[in-house]
């Protein structure tokens, strides 16, 4: 493969680094949302901790260039709220819709954030097609 070839050659190691972590620590709501997406469970191919300078998204569709962030209580404080905001209005201008879930949401309203991600999903395609 060519070096131009390289997928994130653009990234900084060093959050390509952080990315591979945050894969091996998860915490129990992001594995139950992982199992929920993989596999194209919900038709469209959802990486995990996937590195978009100068972040490193939860979960990350580039298909449909939907990030899917969960939230711990750390958002919660004005300063968490304030960089959340932030963080997606970045995103926004790069053609990225950030959908938001808070942990509590993902371990206790599972079916719940499982449709609304669905139909979000099914949204997203249908404005591409």
């Amino acid at each position: 493969m060519a070096q131009s070839e390289l997928p994130f050659e653009d990234t900084p190691k060093r959050l390509v680094n952080l990315a591979r972590s945050l894969r091996r620590r998860q915490t129990n709501a992001e594995g139950l949302l992982w199992a929920l997406v993989r596999s194209r469970r919900m038709g469209v191919k959802f990486r995990r901790q996937h590195p978009i300078d100068p972040f490193v998204l939860d979960f990350y569709c580039h298909e449909l260039r939907l990030a899917v962030e969960l939230d711990g209580y750390r958002h919660s404080a004005p300063a968490g709220r304030a960089n959340d905001v932030q963080r997606t209005e970045v995103l926004a201008a790069r053609g990225i819709q950030v959908m938001r879930f808070t942990n509590l949401q993902i371990l206790q309203e599972t079916q719940a954030v499982a449709e609304t991600l669905w139909q979000t999903c099914q949204e997203r395609r249908s404005a591409i097609d």
